[in-house]
């Protein structure tokens, strides 16, 4: 009997180690990843881009602006309510629903922090995200009344861009915050891989 445990012990230890599955995150199993990605769970880096000095107000250009419909001069977020770096709001009031796009730099957590590290809430749902050449993710906290989504963009080594659509209402629905969190994100990527 004790042979027969063993043996099936034994091989569910196998599965898990064949598996090809070495990290989670929010419950689903991810392949093994390269340095690049940290052992988040997420997709590498194919490339670095610096955050170090970088104004957040500048990584949306006037044509993303008029695609995202922002009506009002990018204004950054006094230092005294800063999260983890310089931010940057972008306001969409003109017309209902009205909402703010913040744009937020952090130079010194890379997204491996908020899968597992000091910034990692277990009560805020995480998903992968796709941001071409980047490991992604979005983060948001189910809730009843009014939501958010923040989109995590692992941009460097140990440093992150977060993008982060906040509306003044209910009018969205969960999938459509992070959608469009998600889609600033993109924009102030491409901005920020022209910048030298």
């Amino acid at each position: 009997m004790r042979a027969r445990t063993r043996t099936a012990a034994a091989g569910v230890l196998a599965m898990f180690a064949l598996g090809g599955c070495t990290t989670t995150v929010a419950g689903v199993a991810a392949p093994a990843t390269t340095p690049a990605g940290a052992g988040s769970g997420l997709p590498a880096r194919t490339k670095d881009l610096s955050l170090r000095d970088v104004d957040p107000c500048k990584l949306l250009t006037d044509t993303q602006l008029n695609q995202l419909k922002e009506n009002g001069a990018p204004r950054l977020v006094d230092r005294a309510s800063w999260r983890d770096g310089p931010t940057c709001a972008f306001d969409v009031d003109a017309a209902q629903p009205s909402y703010t796009y913040y744009l937020e730099t952090v130079p010194n957590y890379g997204i491996e922090d908020w899968v597992g590290g000091t910034h990692h809430k277990t009560s805020m749902t995480q998903q992968p995200v796709d941001v071409p050449g980047f490991p992604a993710l979005v983060i948001y906290r189910p809730s009843q009344g009014i939501q958010d989504c923040e989109t995590l963009v692992g941009v460097g080594d140990g440093q992150t861009l977060r993008a982060q659509m906040a509306p003044d209402n209910s009018s969205f629905t969960q999938q459509q915050l992070c959608d469009m969190s998600t889609t600033v994100a993109k924009m102030a990527v491409e901005t920020l891989e022209t910048l030298k």
